[in-house]
């Protein structure tokens, strides 16, 4: 009986990592919406168009973070088999290469990259 309790706090853990991970996904597009439309009036539609996408993008990327924390909690906790461990590695490579491309569309710099400096 205690496993069957701790296998579901487990899981109910889990849920919470993946629910927390949409809402940040969410969030980021509702809060890059808002503040679009409160200062559409003020910016050029290039100027708005690139913030909006920053913000969104930055939400998403955090978003998939906490998904990827889930599925590694999942199949280390709960599912822990060969099978398993090579999905949870085809996830976080086909995760990761989109977090980077992501970051290299908003920022226009490889991530180790530094920032240019604007004179």
């Amino acid at each position: 009986m205690e496993q069957w309790i701790d296998w579901i706090k487990i899981k109910a853990l889990i849920l919470v990592v993946e629910s927390i991970g949409i809402a940040v996904i969410l969030g980021g597009f509702v809060v890059a919406t808002v503040v679009y439309l409160m200062h559409a009036r003020r910016w050029t539609t290039h100027h708005g168009y690139l913030d909006f996408r920053r913000r969104s993008v930055r939400g998403l990327i955090l978003g998939l973070e906490f998904l990827v924390a889930a599925d590694i909690i999942r199949t280390v906790v709960v599912d822990y088999s060969l099978e398993s461990v090579l999905t949870l590695g085809l996830i976080i490579v086909v995760r990761s290469f989109l977090v980077f491309s992501l970051h290299l569309e908003i920022e226009g710099r490889m991530p180790w990259a530094s920032p240019e400096k604007e004179d």
